[in-house]
Order: C-alpha cells, then structure tokens, then sequence
C-alpha cells in the first residue's frame, strides 16, 4: 500500500488549520503531520518533520507566505499548493507565487471559508496528492464534489471531418498544474505573426487575466484573457477566463471564441475537453491541439475528438512535465500525433500550423 502524502499547513487562521485537517485527513491517501500559523513557526517544525507538500497561505502575520515560499524554493523546495483569499487585487502577487514554484492554487473567498473548503473537499485533496508527485525546480533569484461531467454538458459532439482543411489554422493548448510556466516558455519561443492561440489553463477566477498580462510583457505575441467574441488572430494568445468555459466557433472563414457558463467538465470550468470539443467541431483538420502538463484527464477525451476529425495533435513529454497526468491519458487513448519535451512545443506548433 502506497504511504499516505504527508502535510504540512500553514495559514494565520485558526478556523482555516481546522477545516484543512479535517478535510485532508478524511482522505485515506493523506496524513496532516502538522499546523503552523505563520511561516516561522512552519520553519522550526521543519527542523524535525519534512512534509510532501505543503498549503501555504499568503496573507500571514511577521512574515508572508511569498517571502516564505521563495525562501523555501530556494533553499530546499517542498510542494506548495497556495490555499489564498487574495482576488483581484492579489491576482498579481499569486502569479508570482507560481514564478516561485507554487504548484497550485486554490482561491478562497474572504467570507464563507469553511462552507468553500468543504464544497471544495476533491479538488483540494486531488491538489495536495499532485503536488506530492510533482517535478520541482530550485528558485534562482533572478529567473523569472458535483459528478463529473463531460464536454457534452456544455457542446454536443462534433461530425467526423465535417470541416474541409483550409491554409489558416488556429491552435487549441489545454494545461493546468504546472502549466503556468510552462506556457511562459512556449509563448516566449513564438514570434510575433504566429498562427492564432486558444489556451485554457486551470486557474482561479481573476487569476486569468493577471496571467495573461504578465505574459503579455514578456512575449513577441500578444495576450489577453479571452471575451466573448473575441477574433482569433494570427500573433495573438487569448486565455480563457477562470470559471467560464472558452470555445472556438467559426463564422465563415473567420475563427472567434465564445465565452460561456456552464456546468464543470472534468470538474473544472474552463475545461480542456470543451475548448478541443468545439475545435474538433468547427476548425477539425484546420486545427492543432495541444496536451501539456496537468492533474487528472481533462482534455485526454477532446483530443480523440480532434484526433476523429482529422487535426494534429501533440502533447508534452512525461519528463518535462510537472506532472504527467493529462498528457498521459491522451497517450494511453492513443490519440497523440507527436510526443514533444518543453523546449520543442513552439518549433513544433510552428511547423505544423505555419
């Protein structure tokens, strides 16, 4: 029997430790080793217990939990999962947490905590469990429970090769735990006319849009969290916003996105599944699909469907991956085109979508 992920929180908020131990510690895969109220005190049970993965939030008394995490990557790198109240206003400082080499992130309001934690008991557990087997990376200073559903929530399937292949392709890029740099990196390698980019990443609700600027000002492309209706243009990345699903529509040989509501699919929104649903159904052999590093499934079922309609599909290598998961089940449904590391997924798309 596999040993239980042991964890380590720290959070100022006494009702916060509380409800974290009692929804890590119902799972049987997980064992609460210890509590810290604030990152010192993390430090000195440091000294005689080493956690797998730690929840840290950022907002925190004597010393914040950015300060703590950096120092921590640095020095000797635990998983992270960032459990902050941080909105908006602190969308900025959590995308630098990711920088620093949080793992993930799960945004938590400022009013009703406990009720959110418990709503959010899975996706909290199947957090803590990925990070455990996550690749990490030392931080240099200096470098940058509803059922679960699928696409047919939101889209129904698409027709087999219902669309004839054009010249003009567009790009769909599904990605989640660690995917925040990873995107950094294949955005940096594009040049600023290449083929047009739909992407969903797995993060918070105003998180997007900070991602997206940041991006924004670090690459030859441009960024911007997708609107709906939003054109999809050659030299443009657009991002799905937290909490709506994203799909590619087309309106004769114009590709544009719609941004909705809806259901969770693979109990996320946005969802992998149905952005590469709605490209299967309206771009097929016009389109290339690609798989990066994340947790559980999302997006393995879509690229069948690109795959069924006649467009290329990549996904990122187990070893470059922070964690393996998406891209593995896409490969075991023997769906993927090409299995390429990090650094190649720009040349890559490049060459095959111009």
């Amino acid at each position: 029997m596999r040993k239980p992920v042991r964890v380590l929180i720290v959070d100022d908020s006494a009702l916060v430790r509380k409800t974290l131990s009692g929804i890590l510690g119902s799972d049987p895969e997980i064992e609460v080793v210890g509590t810290a109220q604030d990152p010192y005190i993390a430090a000195q049970k440091l000294r005689s217990v080493v956690p797998d993965v730690i929840t840290l939030d950022i907002e925190m008394p004597r010393m914040d939990g950015l300060t703590f995490l950096k120092k921590l990557m640095s020095q000797h790198p635990i998983p992270v999962v960032v459990c902050s109240s941080l909105a908006a206003t602190g969308a900025e400082t959590t995308m630098r947490a990711f920088e620093y080499g949080a793992v993930e992130v799960i945004q938590k309001p400022r009013l009703g905590t406990r009720q959110f934690l418990e709503e959010s008991r899975i996706r909290i557990c199947d957090a803590v469990k990925a990070a455990a087997r996550a690749r990490l990376k030392r931080y240099t200073p200096g470098l940058e429970v509803a059922p679960k559903l699928t696409a047919d929530a939101v889209l129904p399937p698409p027709r087999t090769r219902a669309m004839a292949e054009t010249t003009e392709k567009v790009v769909v890029i599904g990605a989640s735990t660690g995917g925040t740099e990873a995107l950094r990196e294949v955005a940096q390698a594009l040049p600023a006319d290449s083929p047009g980019i739909v992407v969903v990443q797995h993060m918070p609700e105003h998180f997007t849009a900070a991602f997206a600027r940041r991006l924004d000002g670090l690459c030859r492309v441009h960024v911007k969290e997708a609107t709906d209706g939003d054109p999809v243009l050659r030299g443009q990345v657009l991002i799905a916003p937290g909490n709506r699903h994203t799909l590619l529509k087309r309106s004769g040989a114009r590709y544009y996105v719609e941004v909705r509501d809806g259901p969770l699919v693979c109990r996320h929104r946005p969802s992998v599944d149905v952005l590469f649903r709605s490209a299967a159904r309206y771009a097929g052999p016009n389109a290339v699909g690609v798989l990066m590093t994340g947790m559980g499934d999302d997006g393995a079922r879509g690229m069948a469907e690109l795959k069924e309609t006649g467009a290329t599909t990549i996904a990122q290598d187990e070893a470059t991956c922070v964690v393996f998961g998406m891209p593995k089940e896409a490969i075991d449904l023997g769906v993927v085109d090409r299995v390429v590391p990090l650094g190649g997924i720009a040349r890559e798309v490049l060459a095959l979508a111009g």
